[in-house]
């Protein structure tokens, strides 16, 4: 198993927005190709602006397959014009983990 860990940044005071188009237009579709979702939150110290999810995948070939799926999608396609169009965006950031073998699975 992997874990795809994604944070983006919001301009200031736009998370609100990418939070509300994001659940509009994005949530649904990842949960039809992605379906392992294993948290998705938004900072409440730290860094501000910020929203963290996280993603199971059996391996890497899972990942790559369910996203290249997602990404044929015209509604895939619609939302990320949405988001680029919308300028709500300063960074986005993706890590791969791999838990190790005492981890507590999901």
């Amino acid at each position: 198993m992997i874990v795809d860990l994604r944070i983006y940044t919001c301009r200031p005071n736009h998370l609100p927005a990418f939070v509300a188009l994001y659940k509009e237009k994005a949530w649904p579709l990842q949960q039809k190709y992605l379906g392992r979702c294993l948290g998705w939150y938004t900072t409440v110290e730290g860094a501000l602006n910020t929203v963290v999810h996280l993603w199971a995948y059996d391996s890497q070939a899972d990942r790559e397959a369910r996203r290249a799926a997602m990404a044929a999608d015209p509604a895939w396609g619609a939302y990320l014009k949405a988001a680029a169009d919308a300028g709500l965006l300063v960074a986005m950031e993706n890590r791969i983990l791999r838990p190790t073998d005492f981890s507590p699975l999901p």
